[in-house]
């Protein structure tokens, strides 16, 4: 590829994902709210880095956009983002599954009480309206993640706060996988784009 369709390639995708990010911001989502993409993609990214998904696992969750039950006690975060390759492709009907703490830093083991999984839309995209998770003892606030294109391996990952005091004393926390987010009425907007390992 020379440099001048580099340049163009480069300039175009990016547009493309400025476009869907104001797509995600707007199209129904709670607080409206426009981010920069995680990362920025360019031809031959490296994929998101994985990370353990720890004990509190928990297969078969509900499908379901929305992670938020009635007495459920929390600021809310409206969660979005794309599925891309490595060349920036969205990845339409990938699987998202997110589990993480609640208010009080505990995991719902019995039932399904923040945990749920979606499947992206055509352009990849993906959108979940859950809270933000309270911090327990040995780890910074962080989401847990898997996600999966159809028939390919799983990514099992977790998603970090910016500005946070934990994230320098958790030895898991990765730059890498910080959120985007802006404080909006009501809550909290946060973004981050997963790229997978597949041209």
């Amino acid at each position: 590829m020379t440099g001048h369709n580099v340049h163009t390639r480069r300039h175009f995708l990016v547009s493309t994902i400025a476009a869907t990010g104001i797509a995600l911001g707007s199209d129904g989502g709670a607080f409206g709210q426009t981010l920069t993409p995680t990362p920025e993609c360019r031809d031959g990214d490296e994929p998101t880095i994985r990370q353990t998904e720890g004990p509190f696992y928990k297969p078969s969750s509900p499908q379901r956009a929305d992670l938020r039950e009635p007495g459920l006690r929390g600021r809310p975060v409206e969660l979005s983002g794309v599925v891309l390759t490595r060349s920036c492709r969205p990845v339409a009907g990938a699987l998202v599954d997110l589990w993480h703490a609640d208010a009080d830093g505990d995991y719902d083991n019995d039932g399904f009480r923040c945990r749920g999984h979606l499947f992206a839309d055509a352009h990849g995209r993906y959108r979940f309206q859950t809270i933000i998770p309270a911090l327990y003892p040995g780890r910074t606030r962080h989401y847990h993640v898997k996600v999966q294109a159809p028939q390919r391996p799983v990514l099992t990952t977790q998603l970090y706060f910016p500005g946070e005091a934990g994230n320098r004393r958790d030895g898991l926390f990765r730059r890498e996988l910080l959120m985007r987010t802006g404080s909006a009425e009501g809550g909290l907007a946060a973004r981050f784009d997963f790229v997978l390992d597949m041209r």
